[in-house]
């Protein structure tokens, strides 16, 4: 890597934080990235908080190695078990002009003024659920909407497992929904609170009434992070411009390659790294 750029880091424990660098790409074309899968120790969702935090941190020290600025954790399971700590613990220490962002406040803070009836629901990862991340950050900016979570574990296996548009994801997906909309009365929103989930949005929204809305996390994390630099010029300033991408993963290359072109839309090259 050309050790003079200062990209931007879309970190994730996998291949799903490709659908949010697509759409930050798209937002922001002439910045540089630099992406990272930690595909050997994936999936985090069923993790630890303890481990999850631990492996997580690795990867943001080795963004800020690579001369990432700012890293954007596009992994909901990082942001609700990692992203406080690493911010308030961790950061004044290791790097005190660096920053680290997740995807769940920008996507608490604009679901309440998407949703009519003031009730909305939660598709995550058993992780994301365990933590409550949602319905705590959702309190903070909307205490009147009521959320409901429904765990989906069986969900990232059949993306990551190129599954998701045969017959056999039908079940796992409408017992999901069902069971969602089975404890939800009055629901009008659905988000994704995965990143893997938007692949399967085609199959979600065949189980859904048509008067809920589905909402995916890429395009709110992209506008939220062009809203960011313009109200931090001084980060915005140390990024660099070039239109490069580099892609990385923990596990074998080809594989990765093989798989991200689902998520990102686009054929890749990826390296392999030791963390």
């Amino acid at each position: 890597m050309n050790t003079k750029l200062a990209p931007i880091g879309v970190f994730d424990s996998g291949y799903g934080g490709l659908t949010v660098m697509k759409e930050i790409v798209r937002a922001m074309p002439a910045y540089d990235y630099i992406y990272l899968g930690d595909n050997a120790r994936a999936p985090y969702g069923t993790r630890s908080f303890d481990t999850v935090y631990r492996y997580t941190l690795e990867c943001v020290k080795w963004f800020f190695q690579q001369g990432c600025p700012l890293v954007v954790l596009a992994c909901n399971t990082a942001s609700a078990k990692a992203l406080r700590s690493i911010q308030q613990n961790d950061l004044p220490g290791l790097a005190p002009e660096n920053r680290v962002l997740g995807v769940i406040r920008p996507t608490t803070e604009l679901i309440g003024r998407l949703s009519k009836t003031g009730t909305v629901g939660i598709l995550a990862t058993t992780g994301t659920v365990s933590s409550n991340s949602y319905p705590i950050e959702i309190e903070k900016f909307y205490p009147a909407l009521k959320v409901y979570q429904e765990a989906c574990p069986m969900w990232v296996p059949l993306v990551e497992n190129n599954e998701y548009s045969g017959e056999g994801a039908d079940f796992f997906v409408r017992k999901h929904v069902q069971a969602l909309l089975g404890k939800a009365p009055g629901l009008d929103t659905v988000l994704l609170a995965c990143t893997h989930y938007p692949l399967l949005s085609e199959k979600i929204s065949r189980f859904l009434p048509s008067e809920v809305q589905l909402i995916s996390q890429g395009s709110i994390v992209a506008a939220s992070l062009v809203d960011y630099l313009k109200r931090h010029p001084e980060m915005n300033q140390r990024l660099t411009q070039t239109g490069t991408r580099y892609f990385f993963t923990t596990d074998d290359a080809r594989d990765f390659e093989q798989h991200a072109s689902m998520f990102y839309g686009a054929p890749i090259q990826a390296e392999k790294i030791d963390l």
